[in-house]
């Protein structure tokens, strides 16, 4: 974390700010007071916010663990910035369009919307949002039917490491599992349920003890839920995930681990008040908050030693 001197809201010295810290990917910042600290969340559709930063400690063994999709339980960053990239050469006209490797904290682990603002203000200034919402869906919706159907591309969906024996061996010792993503519905199910038919574990739906996407996009003539602006790096995903839908209150939060590797993932489940493993292979690093995440592993089967 890097400490700066003045956030849009807070000042170090005034109103009892005492020090401000901020990642490299400066998506968030951090404000210490003598008895509290607060997380002001960035926000590339204009609306910002504030949340407290609760004390987070583990203690095995584990009554839930909360796991990430994208990166963590299934590999498939690359096709989501691919699409992405793709939506940006559409917009721009030009078909041979190549993203560059920088670009990669800013349009991995946020919210659609919040990945094509950030390419229309570096590469495609005045057009607009709704505009590459509407070609983005439609290379999505392409993708995914030739994908389901056993075309498209071959190796955008791929199971992480260990997958099924981690799950396997998590459910057997009867903790439950929530899986948690910012991706939009229409996304998010054909990853898992590609995951779990590689691997020959019947319905995800099924296997899990809860699923919580971002909801379902708002379209022209289709209505929506509420999921491009509230996502990771805001706790509200693995809040409900734990509260609603596993049943755990926010009393018991020291018996919930969440697994991510992404830096706004990260940030979303410490916000949500719980303790986090970050995984290699993601963003974390390269975003500037591994001092956010409670263990650090390369490996799925190594969160076993944590959670028992």
């Amino acid at each position: 974390m890097n400490e700066i001197t003045r956030s849009d809201f807070f000042e170090t010295g005034k109103d009892g700010a005492r020090k401000i810290l901020t990642p490299d990917d400066k998506k968030i910042d951090i404000i210490e007071f003598e008895d509290k600290k607060l997380c002001y969340v960035k926000s590339g559709m204009g609306y910002p916010a504030i949340y407290p930063m609760h004390e987070t400690h583990f203690e095995p063994k584990a009554e839930a663990i909360l796991m990430d999709l994208d990166g963590t339980s299934v590999h498939s960053e690359s096709f989501w910035m691919w699409v992405i990239e793709q939506t940006t050469a559409r917009l721009l006209e030009k078909s041979d369009f190549k993203r560059e490797s920088e670009d990669e904290p800013f349009i991995s682990g946020h919210s659609v919307s919040e990945h094509l603002q950030y390419m229309i203000d570096k590469y495609a200034k005045g057009e607009s949002l709704e505009l590459a919402r509407q070609y983005y869906f439609e290379i999505v919706n392409h993708e995914m039917d030739e994908i389901m159907h056993g075309r498209g591309k071959q190796d955008a969906f791929t199971p992480a490491p260990h997958l099924k024996e981690f799950l396997t061996t998590v459910k057997g010792e009867g903790i439950k599992i929530g899986l948690v993503t910012s991706g939009l519905y229409e996304k998010a199910m054909p990853e898992i349920i590609s995951a779990f038919r590689q691997l020959d574990m019947g319905n995800p739906v099924d296997f899990y003890d809860c699923i919580i996407t971002a909801g379902q996009a708002l379209r022209k003539g289709q209505t929506g839920t509420l999921g491009e602006l509230s996502p990771k790096p805001h706790p509200w995903l693995y809040a409900e995930t734990a509260r609603v839908g596993l049943g755990i209150p926010f009393e018991r939060r020291h018996k919930v681990l969440g697994i991510e590797d992404s830096s706004a993932g990260v940030v979303s489940i410490k916000l949500a008040g719980f303790s986090c493993v970050g995984i290699s292979g993601g963003n974390i690093e390269q975003a500037g908050v591994s001092d956010m995440c409670d263990y650090k592993i390369d490996n799925l089967m190594d969160v076993l030693n944590i959670i028992l």
